[in-house]
């Protein structure tokens, strides 16, 4: 709709939502050091448009897409040749006309085995399905063997509070503040927190979330992330009215925070808060109090914060084909290799919970519209 309320296009939304779910989850692709095995569960249009969109921004170092899926149906079937039917020069121009696809499914004897060879491979792994049991056993994940590699875990499926894709003791992995006792350095990074599209919608739907108690302070916005990498002074896009309750969290992984229990409550998108996130991960090694935990919460802020404070902006990203990791995570993360956060980004364990949004299919519809008509493509109904 325009903004008076007019519509201006009808989309087909089944296909949009699926699209757009993607759009947003490949943020955090961008970044991402090593992408050669992806793992996806479910074989419907949300599994087809990651592995698609992956594809495109990864192709050239994709070698391996493996699918588990409950059968062997003609879902599954429709989902290969949906792949096998792209064209080869799209295939040799993405750069992964080689890449090997496999599928899975339970009732292969061998099952057990490979579902744990697979995910541990895996640099990512998406979870597509509206299951009400965790997809895979924790422990393929959770002990020592399994937490040595870092994933990305793109969870998108489970969008009521019964449903579960990711084992509880995966999610409780990943908010641990974990200490440098004996042997940690030989653990991927866990950040302590968990990449969301809405905390709000999380709190309320996500089964993962509610059913392993986590708490708002241990959720971060993909939206702010976004804000955070362009340097985006977003408390000029909060209302001054808004009182949610959600402490920095900064005060949540130093417990340094000077106001104690009763601090100041910032919500996403405050100076604070972008403070505290940008600056977490360096504060919980180094010890030392975050600029931002000792600061007013008030939301006149004096300056942008970038999501990077690197010390040095020559940094790469150590990838074998760092220029097509541009997205807007993309191109900030490529800041200095010591810092925390970005290095957790690029190569720790990365969990993404996404309930959905109306708010992305209006823009991404509206985006489409637009395309639309500059190629005209589509019907146009004259006078509507």
């Amino acid at each position: 709709m325009d903004r008076t309320g007019q519509p201006f296009g009808f989309l087909n939304a089944t296909e949009t939502t699926a699209f757009r779910t993607a759009l947003a989850s490949s943020l955090l692709i961008t970044p991402r050091t090593k992408v050669k095995t992806l793992t996806v569960y479910g074989a419907g249009k949300q599994a087809f448009w990651h592995v698609r969109l992956a594809l495109i921004l990864r192709g050239h170092t994709i070698k391996t897409v493996n699918v588990i899926n409950r059968s062997f149906t003609d879902r599954t079937r429709g989902f290969l040749k949906s792949f096998l039917n792209i064209p080869d020069h799209v295939k040799e121009r993405e750069g992964w006309s080689s890449a090997k696809f496999t599928i899975l499914s339970p009732a292969y004897g061998e099952f057990a085995r490979l579902e744990k060879d697979y995910l541990r491979a895996s640099d990512i792994i998406f979870l597509t399905t509206p299951s009400t049991t965790p997809a895979f056993n924790h422990q393929i994940l959770t002990n020592t063997e399994g937490r040595k590699k870092g994933r990305l875990i793109v969870a998108i499926g489970s969008y009521k509070p019964h449903m579960i894709e990711i084992p509880l003791e995966v999610m409780a992995q990943a908010v641990k503040v974990h200490g440098s006792g004996h042997h940690f350095h030989k653990h991927a990074q866990e950040g302590g927190v968990i990449v969301v599209d809405t905390i709000d919608g999380c709190k309320e739907e996500a089964g993962e979330i509610i059913q392993s108690n986590i708490s708002a302070k241990n959720l971060v916005e993909l939206g702010e992330l976004v804000m955070l990498s362009h340097g985006s002074d977003s408390s000029s896009a909060i209302d001054d009215t808004d009182d949610s309750p959600r402490e920095s969290l900064d005060a949540l992984r130093s417990q340094k925070s000077p106001t104690g229990d009763g601090a100041s409550t910032p919500t996403p998108g405050s100076p604070l808060l972008s403070r505290s996130i940008a600056n977490v991960f360096h504060n919980e090694h180094t010890g030392s109090t975050s600029p931002a935990s000792s600061r007013s919460p008030s939301r006149k802020s004096s300056g942008s914060f970038s999501f990077i404070k690197s010390k040095s902006r020559s940094g790469s990203m150590n990838s074998s084909n760092p220029s097509i990791a541009t997205g807007m995570l993309g191109k900030e993360v490529q800041g200095d290799k010591d810092d925390d956060m970005s290095r957790w980004l690029r190569n720790g364990n990365v969990i993404y919970k996404s309930v959905g949004m109306g708010l992305m299919d209006l823009v991404v519809g509206t985006e489409l519209v637009r395309l639309a008509r500059e190629k005209g493509v589509g019907v146009n109904v004259e006078g509507f």
